[in-house]
């Protein structure tokens, strides 16, 4: 009998509040939508890309980069497995985003009410967010 009350006892210990795993989610999505359908416009140079390069002092050419990286990184934070790439679309999400606003307020491109940094950092951190809140099979 306390064989049966272990197993009990330890499948509720692994298993995660459903609003945690719901909010995960919801960011997750949100997250991949905004990263992979900016990388998608990067690299198809879409309407706004190629004035948000120049105004930063990017070369054309910086898009496809950050559009590769972006639709890779989208992948990788949806896929389950390869936990250590998981960790490196994060980071490089978080880093990506934070320099995107150091970018915007160094050449003094803050847009209507600082939009242009205020929306990168708020990316930035939805990626933390996104992070923090993953299930146990999604960590290392």
């Amino acid at each position: 009998m306390s064989k049966i009350v272990d197993a009990v006892t330890t499948s509720k210990e692994e298993t995660q509040p459903t609003g945690k795993v719901v909010t995960y989610w919801v960011i997750t999505v949100l997250l991949a939508f905004v990263e992979g359908s900016g990388g998608i416009g990067e690299l198809t140079h879409q309407w706004g890309t190629l004035d948000t390069v120049e105004i930063v002092g990017y070369p054309v050419y910086f898009l496809t980069i950050l559009g590769i990286w972006k639709v890779l990184g989208t992948i990788a934070i949806l896929v389950p497995g390869f936990l250590r790439l998981k960790e490196w679309a994060y980071a490089g999400i978080f880093f990506g985003m934070t320099g995107a606003a150091a970018s915007h307020a160094f050449v003094g491109d803050y847009g209507a009410y600082a939009y242009h940094i205020w929306s990168t950092l708020g990316l930035a951190i939805l990626a933390l967010a996104s992070w923090a809140l993953r299930p146990k099979s999604r960590k290392l």
